[in-house]
């Protein structure tokens, strides 16, 4: 588990951060099953004890949400080593095809600026979960 205690009471904020996670699942518009085990995979080191109920929670707020300012928010005020496995569990999502698209990177562009990862931490992180899928 990586957030602290009282981060993962906070179901608001966990199912946002999982709504974040299936928006770039969903952003080439082929949601997989390889996405959503990402998805859960990343769901169970946060603790998460209903997994099923926080990804079918997300998947409303996602659908009604028109920007990534809803759930990017308060991640942004979490220390830089949560960021950064927010930030792998996105890239393993886009490269779980072996391919990002221009959409999917324009995502991780935006996320980058919002979240505050500067674009050097964004490329080395980008390039290990390449490299971890060979």
């Amino acid at each position: 588990m990586f957030f602290k205690k009282e981060e993962t009471k906070n179901n608001n904020f966990l199912t946002k951060v999982c709504a974040l996670l299936i928006h770039a699942a969903k952003i080439d518009e082929n949601y997989t099953d390889k996405e959503e085990e990402i998805i859960k995979r990343t769901l169970n080191e946060l603790g998460i004890e209903n997994i099923s109920k926080t990804i079918e929670e997300a998947k409303i707020i996602e659908e009604s949400s028109n920007q990534i300012l809803d759930f990017t928010r308060e991640v942004k005020g979490l220390p830089e080593q949560d960021k950064i496995k927010i930030i792998e569990a996105l890239w393993s999502i886009i490269y779980s095809n072996k391919d990002a698209d221009i959409y999917e990177t324009n995502l991780m562009r935006r996320l980058a600026g919002l979240l505050y990862i500067d674009n050097k931490t964004m490329g080395d992180i980008k390039e290990k979960i390449k490299q971890n899928l060979k």
